[in-house]
């Protein structure tokens, strides 16, 4: 497509809600995902530390 001006770029010939709204969800889905295993990740890593911390403490060699 060919736009005239810049507002008309934002208002992709009357679909630009649909398609920056398509574009916001879109980003804010990948920003979650990206949260979520960053979390997920430390989580795992937390309980992993605890259970080697909770072997030594017992003894148990645990490799």
């Amino acid at each position: 497509m060919i736009w005239s001006s810049f507002s008309d770029f934002w208002s992709m010939g009357g679909y630009g809600l649909y398609v920056w709204g398509s574009f916001g969800v879109t980003a804010a889905l990948l920003a979650a995902e990206a949260f979520w295993t960053r979390r997920g990740r430390q989580n795992a890593l937390t309980h992993v530390l605890a259970e080697l911390q909770a072997a030594d403490a017992n003894g148990k060699d645990w490799r």
